[in-house]
């Protein structure tokens, strides 16, 4: 039965290889995975939560450029490389966007940017406030790819690390529901009886409820934070997985091989992990595929309520609800690349679990 199983897998890859789309959604998906996990070596702006704020700058257009006066705190974190690459630097320098500067007598003259036509204020700071008695190196010309956020923030960078909630939430909310919708599944399938009527009567009633009412229920009870966001979402998806993987055991229960596995005298833990489940994991798979969906959806909508990630965390779904006022405003893309973002992620994951479907598919 392995060998057989082993040999429908290998048909079922090699059916998904021949699918664009499929391949095409899967890289798309590993390159969105890279760039979560590497977010803050690829943003340029790497400080924690990409959260470097500079008011005079606000709701600039993409491709903005402007020098950067970097002013050296004096203070020397210790920080180590790896928290550095996956959590941010602790940033304590100040940044000043300026229009001018100039050096006289030890001392640094420069204008600070003023947006409109203004003139910015004109300040003064010794050079001593600088390594060596000089700013080579303080100042640069800092370019806004996608341009600047309503406080200034460097809209690439948070799109870079709000990256980061949207994947990885699909990864554990998947992984709880799984946990739980495999186990409650296996029970009510394989012994049915009154097992199977209670844990059918749980499926119901939390089915019944609607899923965003119920995630904002639970989201409300273990409080609003980044992990309780993910235990909430994944928490309301397993009843999916249990309904799937119930239908699946409770039509293979009685087949030849699980008869075979009685008359030897396994045990029923074994029977269900070891024979039952490996054989009926395609449909989950699939169904795992569109959870991941779901559960971004989900995250972003919590978000743009204001019970998901909070500030100043980076988060898809906030960076749409603090800009969609600029969609009249003449600057729809504050609200609209972020948008396009959730969009292109979810689409590329219903996309795998189309091709998935069709390679594990039998009759094709």
């Amino acid at each position: 039965m392995s060998h057989n199983s082993s040999s429908l897998k290998q048909l079922a890859l090699q059916k998904f290889k021949k699918d664009f789309w499929g391949v095409f959604s899967f890289s798309f998906i590993v390159l969105v995975g890279f760039v979560s996990i590497f977010a803050y070596v690829l943003a340029p702006d790497n400080s924690k939560h990409a959260n470097q704020m500079h008011l005079s700058i606000h709701s600039k257009q993409p491709g903005f450029k402007v020098q950067m006066l970097n002013i050296p705190s004096g203070l020397n974190l210790q920080q180590s490389k790896f928290e550095k690459i996956f959590f941010g630097k602790e940033n304590t320098n100040t940044e000043v966007p300026i229009l001018g500067y100039s050096v006289k007598n030890d001392t640094l003259i420069y204008t600070e940017y003023a947006s409109d036509g203004l003139n910015g204020q004109e300040k003064f700071l010794p050079l001593q406030s600088f390594p060596n008695n000089s700013v080579a190196g303080f100042i640069k010309e800092k370019t806004f790819v996608f341009g600047t956020d309503k406080y200034g923030r460097d809209l690439l960078s948070r799109i870079l690390v709000g990256a980061r909630i949207s994947f990885f939430i699909g990864f554990v909310a998947v992984f709880i529901s799984l946990v739980i919708g495999v186990f409650m599944g296996s029970l009510a399938g394989y012994f049915g009886g009154k097992i199977d009527a209670i844990i059918m009567w749980i499926i119901n009633v939390t089915w019944s409820i609607p899923t965003l009412l119920l995630v904002i229920a639970i989201t409300l009870a273990l409080g609003k934070g980044f992990w309780q966001v993910f235990i909430a979402v994944g928490l309301t998806m397993w009843v999916e997985v249990a309904r799937v993987v119930r239908g699946q055991i409770i039509s293979v229960k009685e087949m030849q091989y699980v008869t075979a596995a009685r008359a030897l005298g396994f045990n029923d833990i074994r029977i269900i992990t070891r024979h039952i489940l490996p054989n009926i994991m395609a449909p989950v798979i699939v169904i795992s595929a569109a959870n991941f969906a779901s559960a971004i959806l989900i995250e972003s909508g919590l978000s743009f309520l204001g019970i998901g990630a909070q500030p100043p965390m980076a988060s898809w779904g906030a960076m749409i609800k603090d800009h969609y006022n600029y969609i009249i405003l003449g600057k729809p893309y504050l609200a609209i690349i972020p948008g396009m973002c959730i969009m292109s992620l979810v689409m590329t994951f219903m996309l795998m679990g189309n091709a998935l479907r069709d390679a594990f598919d039998v009759k094709n």
